[in-house]
């Protein structure tokens, strides 16, 4: 689509609300003769003879002068609009069949009907927006959560576009004296100062590491995180994932091995997004389906990036709840332990108060939950030992800590999160570039590599922006949206 289809003098035509029944239905036309075609039709003021971001009420009518409908027109005069071209928004009633007879209307005045992404790529091609800003406006679209919808805003004012055009314009004053040198070969000159520019490298790449350090955490909370909830059978996972979710998600047994599938459930905390998966308890199976659950189990958890691990601190003792992570267990993951059933021990203090405290004495003080804790602390794993899922007992102090380890210290509203992986891509190419070109400077390889080098990563940051850009990268993000945007 992008560019093959792009025709500077089309005026095109959508409805730019979702499909379906609803109370108002909005039509956008954009182009140059977006204001002479809907004053063909529209019966009320002369829309050419009017100011920009003015509302009108007038009629739509056929060519045989009957009323299609009754509605309101904004203007929006070049390059005064979305997509710096005329812009003309027609709210209607929301009847697909009426919004349907304008926009036909509408098509046989001389407008054609958009593609996906077409006013969005008219905007970045007529320098309303760079490319990573129309990105983040499907990004703003899809938000779902707090926080990806601040990610998307932050893109969307041009955060990470402010951080690649710096480093792009410190690079380039560089790579031009570098060229200018090779202008003057034959007579040996330097024009940068070689110690400058490794200086210059080392800080931007980095800038870009630490661009490329927060991808994690931002597509993380662009699509949710995956959140695993692992332990042996009958450790309370499933009644835990009820008292998350505040309802009865998940069937609740005391028999051993009752949840056989994967359930997946969304979580809401504060804004961020969890997904969370309850699994199959681990231990030796009973018959090939609990197999087939265990397999699935671990499965999940090699693909998330926090592991809830929960035990019965009624009946585990702390070796095996050492011995259990230390399977589930991958490099980067983020670990809340959480010891369930506490009710049952309240009970029982209760019941006989003498045989709690013997239990106590053997079970919380024979046994080293100290140390294993201080252990569990120096890896950075959160470890609660006092939860009753059934009772609700400390629940929102697990969402706490689940929301620490999503974000830690949380985000700033002027902290730039790439949640791309375009992005994320293009920084790795420009990164590698750049090492390539420290690694050239400082074994003291001629100025034409070091510019050959350096070119490329402008060119992999200026894909970021749309500085440098193809048809076929464009038809790749433009294809996604919807038909109206």
């Amino acid at each position: 689509m992008a560019n093959s289809n792009y025709i500077p003098g089309d005026t095109i035509v959508a409805l730019a609300t979702p499909q379906g029944v609803g109370a108002i239905g909005v039509i956008r036309l954009s182009g140059p003769k977006a204001i002479a075609i809907c004053d063909s039709v529209f019966y009320g003021k002369q829309l050419s003879e009017q100011a920009s971001h003015t509302i009108h009420f007038g009629t739509i009518r056929s060519d045989e002068g009957n009323v299609i409908d009754e509605v309101l027109v904004s203007l929006f005069i070049a390059p005064k609009s979305y997509t710096k071209e005329n812009v003309v928004e027609i709210s209607g009633h929301g009847s697909p069949y009426i919004l349907q007879q304008i926009i036909q209307i509408l098509i046989k005045k001389g407008a054609r009907m958009a593609q996906p992404g077409e006013f969005t790529l008219r905007a970045f091609l007529n320098g309303q927006m760079d490319l990573s800003q129309a990105e983040a406006v499907a990004d703003l679209i899809a938000a779902n959560s707090q926080a990806s919808h601040q990610i998307a805003m932050q893109q969307m004012r041009g955060g990470i576009s402010t951080e690649i055009q710096k480093l792009r314009r410190e690079l380039i004053d560089f790579a031009a004296l570098i060229e200018l040198e090779l202008d003057f070969g034959e007579e040996d000159v330097e024009f940068a100062d070689r110690k400058k520019l490794e200086n210059l490298i080392i800080k931007i790449k980095n800038l870009l590491q630490t661009l490329m350090d927060s991808f994690r955490l931002g597509n993380a909370l662009k699509e949710g995180i995956n959140t695993v909830i692992a332990g042996r059978p009958n450790a309370g996972k499933s009644t835990l994932l009820n008292a998350l979710l505040q309802e009865d998600r998940a069937i609740v047994s005391d028999i051993a091995g009752t949840t056989r599938d994967l359930i997946e459930e969304i979580l809401n905390i504060d804004g961020i997004t969890f997904r969370l998966i309850d699994t199959a308890g681990l231990r030796e199976a009973t018959d090939t389906i609990e197999a087939i659950g265990i397999k699935k189990t671990l499965e999940k958890v090699n693909q998330s990036s926090i592991l809830v691990y929960v035990y019965d601190s009624f009946d585990l003792e702390p070796p095996q709840v050492k011995e259990d992570i230390a399977k589930l267990y991958k490099e980067g993951m983020k670990v809340l332990i959480i010891g369930n059933k506490s009710d049952m021990i309240e009970n029982m203090y209760n019941q006989q108060a003498l045989q709690y405290d013997k239990y106590y004495k053997e079970k919380y003080q024979k046994e080293n939950w100290g140390g294993i804790h201080k252990e569990f602390e120096e890896r950075g794993f959160l470890h609660i030992k006092e939860v009753s899922a059934k009772t609700n007992r400390n629940i929102i102090l697990i969402k706490r800590y689940l929301i620490n380890l999503a974000i830690g210290d949380g985000l700033t509203a002027n902290q730039t999160i790439v949640a791309n992986s375009r992005h994320y891509e293009a920084l790795s190419g420009a990164h590698q570039s750049l090492d390539q070109a420290l690694t050239n400077l400082q074994s003291g390889i001629t100025g034409d590599f070091v510019a050959m080098d350096i070119r490329h990563a402008l060119n992999y940051l200026g894909e970021i922006t749309g500085e440098i850009s193809t048809d076929d990268l464009l038809d790749s993000i433009f294809t996604r949206f919807c038909i109206g945007k």
